[in-house]
């Protein structure tokens, strides 16, 4: 096993991650409300491609993890967690900008108008459910990941490793689903940028 990287203190910790998990949740949803009209020279689609391609980086960095951990490798497992830790900040930084640039896209709407007609409706007909059930579970994991992501990582960091363990159990495939589900959204959205 690991030295400690952190001193032990649960309580700072939890009020840590407590504030900084309420302060990104509330910008996000605080943001995602406005957008910037500014013409940057290129398109601010581009964030959106960034950030699956940050999220399908996390899941492979997840599954090597996971797969160093299995076989005790426990300095690769730490080096390959740190890194999506890391890139997820890079993301988050990414997908504000983005929301904050592009605006709202909505699922189905072929002619960009903002309005989904019934035609446009019958063109993506059961493909919308399925839509939205992948972006309602995947926002709704997304929030609530966050704190389990640093406690799992403070309990690791602060090696330990029991607890570490038993959250991790949780926090892995809930943070997987995220970042796959990501790109998924992506690829099913992108079609309807403007």
């Amino acid at each position: 096993m690991l030295e400690p990287s952190l001193t032990k203190n649960d309580k700072k910790a939890k009020w840590l991650i407590s504030i900084f998990s309420v302060v990104v949740f509330s910008a996000i949803i605080l943001l995602s409300r406005y957008k910037l009209e500014v013409d940057l020279g290129f398109n601010v689609h581009i964030f959106a491609t960034i950030n699956a391609f940050i999220n399908s980086t996390i899941a492979v960095l997840l599954i090597a993890a996971l797969v160093a951990v299995k076989k005790m490798n426990y300095l690769l497992h730490k080096r390959l967690m740190m890194t999506a830790l890391v890139l997820s900040i890079v993301f988050l930084v990414s997908y504000i900008a983005h929301h904050l640039l592009a605006g709202e896209a909505k699922f189905g709407d072929a002619n960009h108008d903002g309005f989904i007609s019934d035609d446009e409706k019958a063109l993506v007909a059961n493909s919308r459910g399925i839509y939205y059930f992948i972006l309602g579970t995947h926002i709704l994991l997304a929030a609530l990941i966050l704190p389990f992501i640093l406690f799992t990582s403070y309990r690791a960091l602060t090696a330990d490793f029991p607890a570490h363990k038993k959250l991790a159990r949780i926090t892995w495939p809930l943070w997987f689903y995220v970042a796959v589900t990501g790109p998924v959204v992506y690829l099913m959205i992108s079609p309807y940028y403007r």
